[in-house]
């Protein structure tokens, strides 16, 4: 059996009906390219091979009653693959609205617990010929973002004819006695662990409070200017998608000597400013997002979850894209040298002394601490690093990719981007009650890339007339920066 660590546990604690914990990914496969040609029985029998190489798809929770700690990974000895893998249809024109829809539905169910936490969906019925989507669905207790790339890594090839994967033993049994029985002994070991963690905390807290003094510090929690996408949240979730062209992206990051983040933050505070300037809702203080970002390769701790997050200034309220793109990028230069500063394995420690009870607890309370009216954070924003040649997903070769991540708290609005074969996929999920439509966030992108462009341009057109001779100068050449 596998222990879940606390930062696991902590997307089972959390999970509500309104509150589906789910991590997912919308792929359109070209169906075409499948050695045999497509066909359900067909797609059926490779996945069932390569389930037998990839453990998480066959572990399930295990738990007692008498066990003081988190739950454990078990297998499956009832495993059986209709459970997990659907087949459904699309209503006709079959575009990216009516799979949205159907994704949207998806996304917003929740997944059984006496099984293993995923689910895959095979939606046939697209408008072009040799399509299908297929929906990914996966736990946010066994992947966060990275770990979700990784697992999905496992379903694909670069040749679409490439032998099945080897089997791979899974997590083993765990009967209620030794669940119990290790659960009391790290619970005992407690004590010595919190004896380390308090310092640190304590350290982290001053150092917190000096850089917000001087300047340093990443947003703070609760200093989110309320919008329309932060509000109770109900059981259904909608969402919508759309794709830009790395090369573009890169380009606007050289022209301005940022990060491909940077743009990211960038794009979506472009665009959220004109969606909140249409309704007559734009803050005049900078929008807060929650970025979850990766530790797998700094931390030494157990568990799927390797992350930690990190609080970052939206700009929306910046008029002029060139500005705005600059103090995005001061903003999360600062927001990472003070997680930096945190340390990578703070929230997962903490984490650890939290069980079931407490955060259930926790959640009665946050509603009723004065907080004014200013939400913890406006949205989620994500940026997970994905590969960067063709792929075959079960033999068909992938045209699109499309993260989805979590909504969590009173944050109804989730961005998640990541970047396939030249090509960035973002995903955006929300929930209908405070988003109807999220068509005009998603269309907005690629003009939010387009404005981004052109100042970048135009600011190196003005670099080169300033630089150039009379006689080479072009008119009207000018430096916008």
């Amino acid at each position: 059996m596998e222990r879940l660590s606390g930062l696991d546990a902590f997307f089972l604690y959390l999970e509500t009906p309104t509150q589906p914990l789910n991590v997912c990914c919308v792929l359109e496969l070209d169906t075409s390219t499948m050695p045999g040609g497509y066909s359900y029985a067909r797609f059926r029998t490779v996945l069932s091979k390569h389930v037998q190489a990839v453990p998480e798809f066959r572990m399930k929770l295990a738990d007692t009653q008498f066990n003081p700690d988190h739950p454990v990974w078990v297998d499956d000895e009832n495993f059986h693959l209709r459970r997990h893998l659907h087949r459904i249809a699309m209503p006709a024109p079959g575009s990216r609205r009516e799979l949205s829809e159907i994704c949207g539905y998806i996304a917003g169910l929740p997944l059984d617990r006496d099984r293993p936490l995923w689910e895959m969906w095979v939606i046939e019925g697209c408008a072009r010929d040799d399509t299908v989507a297929v929906m990914l669905k996966v736990h946010h207790a066994l992947v966060d973002g990275v770990a979700g790339a990784n697992l999905l890594a496992q379903l694909c090839s670069v040749k679409p004819d490439a032998p099945a994967p080897q089997p791979v033993t899974g997590a083993g049994r765990g009967s209620a006695l030794e669940i119990a029985a290790s659960g009391f002994l790290n619970f005992a070991l407690r004590p010595l662990k919190l004896a380390s963690v308090v310092p640190a905390t304590l350290m982290t807290v001053a150092q917190t409070v000096l850089r917000a003094r001087e300047g340093r510090a990443m947003a703070a929690p609760f200093s989110a200017p309320p919008t329309p996408f932060n509000g109770s949240l109900t059981k259904q979730r909608n969402i919508a998608y759309t794709q830009l062209d790395m090369r573009d992206v890169k380009r606007v990051k050289d022209r301005f000597g940022v990060t491909v983040n940077d743009v990211v933050v960038a794009l979506c505070a472009g665009v959220l400013r004109r969606f909140l300037l249409e309704r007559g809702e734009l803050p005049e203080a900078p929008l807060v997002a929650t970025v979850p970002v990766s530790v797998h390769d700094k931390s030494d701790r157990p568990g799927r979850n390797q992350t930690t997050w990190m609080f970052c200034r939206v700009e929306s309220q910046i008029s002029d894209p060139a500005e705005r793109i600059r103090t995005i990028a001061a903003g999360n230069a600062a927001a990472k040298d003070h997680t930096a500063a945190i340390g990578p394995t703070l929230l997962h420690d903490w984490t650890q002394f939290g069980g079931q009870t407490m955060f259930d607890a926790a959640m009665r309370l946050l509603p009723h601490i004065p907080i004014g009216s200013s939400p913890v954070y406006n949205m989620i924003l994500s940026n997970v690093p994905g590969p960067q040649n063709q792929l075959y997903f079960l033999g068909c070769g992938i045209d699109t990719m499309y993260p989805l991540g979590p909504l969590l708290g009173s944050a109804g609005l989730n961005i998640t981007v990541m970047s396939l074969n030249g090509e960035l996929g973002i995903g955006i999920i929300s929930c209908p009650d405070l988003i109807p439509d999220l068509w005009g966030i998603a269309d907005g992108f690629p003009d939010a890339l387009k404005e981004l462009l052109e100042c970048s341009d135009h600011r190196s057109a003005g670099r080169a007339g300033a630089t150039a001779t009379p006689e080479s100068e072009p008119s009207g050449g000018q430096d916008l920066r």
